[in-house]
């Protein structure tokens, strides 16, 4: 395909990059920046071990179950307003958030956090791919992207880190509220209107159905955490999820407008690139989580010193993504991904060698940099991968299904790796008659030998999924550097 010519570009579009790039940050801090405030949560407001899961899993279950419908929405009512109407609205929940009395009202806050979330990071993606039309400017905004979305996470658990030890854990979630509105102000200015053409009609069955499948199967995990796979409870909301997905797949595939397009996903690489995101989601979620857990919890460390002990994951996801965004047009993308897959899968299964006795620097820190220097390789790819030949038409959806599989893997993983942790320590407990989480009766003591096993069980299933994502991008994604670029730009005049 031909670059556009020079009068067709907007004149915005690198401001109109900084601005989507300040808003794509801020979600992605919301996902990882409560992480080290959870311990100073759970105190003041007396959240369980059980119940601490949902303090990621209410934002990232609303997040990931209505990206789609957002997605769409900003496709028909125009993407410059509701990237408008997510930013007004996070901000808002935010400041309630901050000021939560108890465990329901902060779940509750971080849930709605979610909602206009779904409504602003697709809007995000999609501006940047109508803004865009030329190939090679479009691979280097969505490097940008990548770059924010590979070392966001660490970003927020340093910020994180910061608030919580100097002002309070509510202010990891109160500092959304100047962010979003410098960025609202900016946008205003320099981000320009777009919208989809043709029939704007929603598919409020597929709605219902997507969005009620994913919060069974999040709770169904939740239920197994608390209550074990074999109860009742959790075998019914397992159930109840097969159901409703099988049922949305089948709603999907019968309406004259789709909420997701099947041709969206079906599509071998975008599918493929899809999976691997939701895979890898499960995967890396949760050891910020554990490893924020073991950092404080077992090993002492301030929140600050926590936060800052991810540094050196932000540093290298920031150094290798450079060079991903030069090998990406010389190699293609499946060359970069599987490798770093594999590459960060072997760094995070280093993690099960730490104990309550081994120093970071000897442990810790290692995993760290492998871990960061292989998904580097695999933020920038999936993305291209993941809008790879997409129609105009269907541009804010498939930007949709990027983030929707990856707040999707990451809520589910949350939620079932907290299941495989907590049941690991319990059971080491047992064995060992020594206690290793908080538990009930024995609120007042915590001994660290049982919830470290927890934590390097999580670790070594974390790794897993990597390994596994790394064959899912092997066998779907057959696209090569040629085909890559010839269609960056595809369907977007």
């Amino acid at each position: 395909m031909s670059q556009a010519p020079v009068t067709s570009l907007d004149p915005n579009r690198w401001r109109t990059l900084f601005v989507v790039a300040i808003a794509q940050l801020m979600v992605v801090l919301d996902s990882s920046i409560v992480n080290i405030a959870i311990p100073s949560a759970k105190a003041d407001l007396g959240i369980t071990d059980a119940n601490q899961q949902w303090v990621i899993t209410a934002y990232t279950l609303a997040f990931g179950s209505l990206l789609l419908i957002g997605g769409r929405i900003g496709d028909f009512m125009g993407r410059k307003k509701i990237f408008l109407v997510g930013l007004a609205g996070f901000a808002a929940v935010s400041a309630l958030g901050g000021i939560a009395a108890n465990q329901e009202q902060l779940f509750a806050a971080r849930a709605l956090q979610g909602v206009f979330a779904a409504l602003l990071a697709p809007a995000a993606l999609a501006i940047i791919s109508v803004t865009f039309t030329v190939p090679a400017e479009r691979a280097k905004a969505f490097g940008v992207i990548g770059a924010i979305s590979g070392g966001g996470a660490a970003i927020g658990l340093i910020l994180g880190g910061a608030l919580t030890q100097y002002f309070s854990w509510r202010w990891t979630l109160g500092v959304n509220v100047p962010i979003a509105v410098a960025a609202g102000l900016l946008a205003i200015k320099y981000v320009k209107e777009s919208k989809a053409s043709g029939d704007h009609s929603y598919d409020i069955p597929g709605v219902i159905t997507a969005t009620g499948g994913l919060f069974a199967l999040t709770y169904g995990f939740h239920e197994a955490a608390t209550k074990g796979w074999s109860a009742g409870l959790t075998i019914s909301f397992l159930a109840a999820a097969v159901v409703l997905l099988v049922a949305f797949v089948f709603i999907e595939s019968k309406v004259a407008n789709p909420m997701m397009p099947l041709r969206v996903v079906t599509e071998r690489n975008r599918g493929g690139s899809y999976l691997g995101s939701l895979i890898v989601g499960a995967g890396l979620f949760s050891m910020f989580l554990f490893l924020g857990l073991y950092l404080q919890l077992v090993l002492g460390y301030s929140p600050l010193k926590s936060g800052f002990a991810f540094l050196p994951f932000t540093f290298g996801i920031i150094i290798f993504a450079g060079v991903a965004s030069q090998l990406l047009p010389k190699f293609g993308p499946k060359p970069l991904m599987v490798p770093g897959l594999v590459f960060a899968g072997i760094g995070l299964l280093m993690l099960n060698r730490i104990t309550p006795e081994t120093s970071y620097t000897g442990y810790v820190l290692p995993s760290l940099l492998i871990m960061s220097s292989g998904m580097a390789l695999v933020f920038i790819p999936l993305t291209s991968t993941a809008l790879h030949g997409v129609g105009n038409r269907d541009t804010g959806v498939a930007s949709a299904m990027i983030n929707t599989s990856q707040q999707v893997g990451g809520s589910l993983g949350t939620a079932l790796l907290n299941t495989v942790a907590t049941t690991a320590a319990i059971t080491h407990i047992a064995a060992n008659k020594e206690v290793g989480l908080v538990i009930p009766g024995l609120a007042d003591k915590f001994y660290p030998y049982g919830a470290t096993h927890g934590y390097t069980v999580a670790f070594n299933v974390s790794a897993a999924l990597l390994f596994a994502g790394a064959v899912v991008l092997f066998f779907f994604i057959n696209i090569g550097k040629d085909s890559l670029v010839e269609t960056e730009g595809a369907g977007l005049h």
